[in-house]
């Protein structure tokens, strides 16, 4: 594969992998707005196992570029970067407005 296909199908495996942590992100919040810890978890882990496949993608191409292989500049693949960097923290606020959520919860029981 030549590495402009190369870059191509890369970015578009973080692309993919990345959309597929902020639908899981996504899910994990609505259930635990109503206060379904359990499901809200799942998602979650679903969330970071994603965002984790996509970042593996991204450190493949960083690692051959450090092993001394040069990439022509990529627009896509810019993008897929900026993607994954920004559904990274959407994960992350996630999992923090997922603890909140809990600090309410437990606090309403408890009254």
């Amino acid at each position: 594969m030549d590495e402009q296909n190369e870059l191509v199908s890369v970015a578009m495996q973080i692309i993919l992998h990345a959309g597929n942590a902020r639908n899981s992100a996504t899910d994990a919040l609505a259930a635990a707005k109503t206060f379904d810890f359990v499901l809200a978890e799942q998602n979650l882990k679903e969330a970071e196992e994603s965002i984790t496949k996509a970042h593996k993608a991204q450190t493949e191409i960083i690692q051959s570029e450090a092993g001394g292989h040069s990439y022509a500049y990529s627009l896509l693949f810019t993008h897929a970067q900026d993607t994954l960097m920004t559904i990274n923290s959407e994960v992350r606020l996630t999992k923090e407005m997922i603890d909140v959520l809990k600090i309410i919860h437990n606090k309403t029981e408890a009254n």
